[in-house]
């Protein structure tokens, strides 16, 4: 157990210093720094705790993420969406979003699931549209790490070690873009660029973005449900009367 807290303290400093970079590094390529995002009344946020509402939002914004990321990838690898027979980008894309929201992998890897699409998308023999696999097989996997939902209510239960893994599986899948190559030593999938007076790295900060949401989930799940039995416990030692009015 203290081996697991210390593994979520690790966890909790690593997401701070990186949304401290990712905000510094969009700060220095914009200008602007987008400012906090809610989300419009609906009748399920009656049946939801604060931590539902963080695990809410932090999911949406994960699936955004992978969002953006399928559209970066994509146009940096045009050849990965003709694979799949599409005549354009935003046909492309527009199938792929909707997979992404609805958790599922692509039809040629139906039976896979999560780390494994992941796997297979990063394989050099892999022959189909290896962007929407590598993207897909994320978005499988962090919705797989919260029980199979996008919406939290106070009757769901998150486990905090899997999304934990999530996260680490995240970082393992940011490095495997960066690093994997065919047989030719060419980048399975072109992201990140550096040199020639050009710098894009928005692939690495979009990754850094999703970490930091899943580690900062992780915690504050395994605190909530550590604060659960500490309110009971106090509620018995100093035998605190209900308010009435």
């Amino acid at each position: 157990m203290n081996r697991d807290r210390s593994h979520y303290r690790a966890a909790r400093t690593a997401a701070v210093g990186t949304l401290v970079c990712v905000l510094s590094a969009c700060a220095a390529t914009s200008g602007t720094s987008p400012g906090p995002r809610g989300e419009a009344f609906s009748g399920d946020q009656l049946v939801q705790s604060d931590i539902n509402r963080l695990e809410t939002l932090a999911m949406r914004d994960n699936l955004d993420s992978l969002q953006r990321l399928l559209e970066k990838l994509y146009r940096r690898n045009p050849a990965q969406w003709r694979k799949a027979g599409f005549t354009d980008l935003n046909s492309a894309l527009a199938q792929g979003n909707a997979r992404i929201l609805l958790g599922e992998v692509p039809l040629e890897l139906d039976g896979l699931r999560d780390i494994e699409v992941l796997s297979v998308a990063m394989d050099p023999r892999y022959p189909g549209d290896r962007v929407a696999a590598f993207v897909l097989g994320m978005a499988n996997m962090i919705i797989a790490a919260h029980g199979g939902k996008t919406r939290f209510h106070v009757t769901d239960s998150v486990d905090a070690t899997h999304v934990f893994n999530a996260a680490r599986n995240l970082e393992v899948a940011a490095w495997m873009l960066a690093s994997r190559r065919d047989a030719e030593g060419r980048p399975l999938l072109l992201s990140n660029q550096l040199g020639e007076g050009v710098a894009n790295l928005s692939f690495e900060r979009e990754f850094g973005r999703m970490v930091a949401r899943l580690d900062l989930v992780a915690e504050l799940q395994d605190e909530s449900m550590r604060r659960i039995g500490i309110n009971y416990v106090q509620g018995l030692l100093f035998f605190n009367f209900l308010p009435v009015r």
